[in-house]
């Protein structure tokens, strides 16, 4: 698909479609806050093996994945719920079994990798990573001399991802796409990755997308999904908060291989499609994740 075709609209089958087995996959979003869970959903649906996924600190979108059996290698500063459910269980047990190449990094070290790519330049410097173990499980990585004060630095690599996927709040058909802050690293994915297929609540007009304001700009997006509740069960705020009841559903499932496997045939594969899983999740409950701004009390009752 041409980066100026006008229309850039496709359903979620085709989208997942642009992932082969394989790539290097950059996950938008982070934590539990905007992260591309119906290409997620998709891409397990059509059972992509061997990936390799880039990101600042993910969760959800990560274990999923890794529990499926779809990733090979995880590149990430951090994967788990923080302070509700602690580390991913299903990447931790990968980890800990030696079934995934773990290369843990730094949000900046990745930040500066998709700069370089971006700029179109080999390398960039960064500082934070001296002294560190991390500099082990990168040989990739290689120490050098500022040419102008001999300052001991480190060059990390360009890192161009095959592909990004990102979840916005709308877009139109071109492929200009809003995004409220944060914005994590989707700005960086978008200019560094080859492909970027974004899923949206909603396809807007050119007139209204363009008074919310175009973040990602339509040259550099390949496809554009129309996906409602897209990001769940994590946020996408101001639409909905994040999901801490499913969150915590999936957590106790991915404490073994047999419950995770319950867990996907439940809501990934019996339902074969996101109607179909937002279905299952029901509407009701979907609907009172957009209730979390009403009051204080609201929101504590959302995510207590």
């Amino acid at each position: 698909m041409a980066y100026t075709e006008p229309d850039k609209v496709v359903d979620l089958t085709e989208a997942a479609g642009l992932v082969a087995d394989g790539d290097v996959v950059a996950l938008g979003g982070a934590l539990s806050y905007r992260e591309p869970m119906a290409l997620v959903r998709e891409l397990i649906r059509q059972g992509r093996r061997d990936l390799h996924v880039v990101g600042s600190a993910h969760g959800i979108d990560v274990d999923l994945l890794v529990g499926a059996g779809a990733v090979r290698v995880v590149e990430e500063s951090y994967v788990g719920y923080e302070q509700d459910f602690g580390l991913a269980p299903a990447y931790r047990r990968a980890a800990e079994a030696g079934t995934l190449e773990v290369r843990e990094s730094c949000c900046y070290t990745i930040l500066q990798q998709l700069r370089a790519a971006e700029y179109g330049i080999p390398f960039m410097p960064v500082r934070g990573i001296l002294g560190t173990d991390i500099r082990r499980l990168h040989p990739e990585y290689a120490e050098i001399r500022c040419p102008f004060t001999d300052q001991r630095l480190v060059a990390v690599p360009a890192l161009a991802p095959d592909v990004a996927l990102i979840h916005g709040l709308m877009a139109d058909r071109r492929g200009n796409v809003h995004l409220l802050r944060p914005l994590v690293l989707d700005e960086r994915f978008t200019f560094a990755a080859r492909k970027v297929v974004v899923t949206v609540e909603r396809v807007a007009s050119e007139p209204e997308v363009a008074e919310a304001g175009v973040v990602l700009p339509y040259f550099a997006v390949t496809a554009v999904v129309e996906a409602p509740f897209g990001a769940h069960p994590t946020s996408c705020y101001p639409h909905y908060t994040y999901d801490r009841a499913h969150l915590g559903e999936w957590v106790k499932a991915a404490a073994d291989d047999h419950s995770v496997g319950q867990y996907l045939r439940r809501y990934v594969l019996a339902p074969g499609s996101e109607a179909a899983y937002r279905d299952m999740v029901g509407a009701d409950r979907l609907a009172a994740l957009g209730e979390w701004s009403i009051s204080d009390e609201r929101w504590l009752e959302l995510l207590s």
